[in-house]
């Protein structure tokens, strides 16, 4: 039986840096997300990063956070800073216009 920290909800926002628009970075993070059963968004930003924000399982979200790192194939993550943040409204996991 999982523990509660593992299956409580948590919300993280997620600004990944690196060789990450072009790539199909945030259709292969839906792709995850929508496998881990996790809520939440993902654009590209103008300054050539990639930013998401993930909520759902303790667990799932963890699990979304090491897959960020690495990315799909073509992919050079750099680095991700993250960060607490309030739970989306909305359910499902969504390709946001850039930003």
């Amino acid at each position: 039986m999982p523990d509660a920290t593992s299956t409580s909800p948590i919300v993280r926002h997620l600004h990944i840096h690196g060789h990450v628009q072009g790539v199909w970075y945030r259709a292969s993070a839906k792709a995850e997300a929508d496998r881990l059963g996790l809520a939440g968004w993902t654009r590209n930003l103008q300054d050539d990063s990639v930013e998401a924000l993930v909520a759902g399982p303790a667990q799932a979200v963890a699990e979304f956070i090491a897959w960020a790192h690495q990315g799909p194939p073509k992919a050079r993550v750099e680095r991700i800073d993250v960060s607490d943040r309030e739970a989306p409204a909305d359910t499902g996991f969504h390709i946001l216009p850039d930003a």
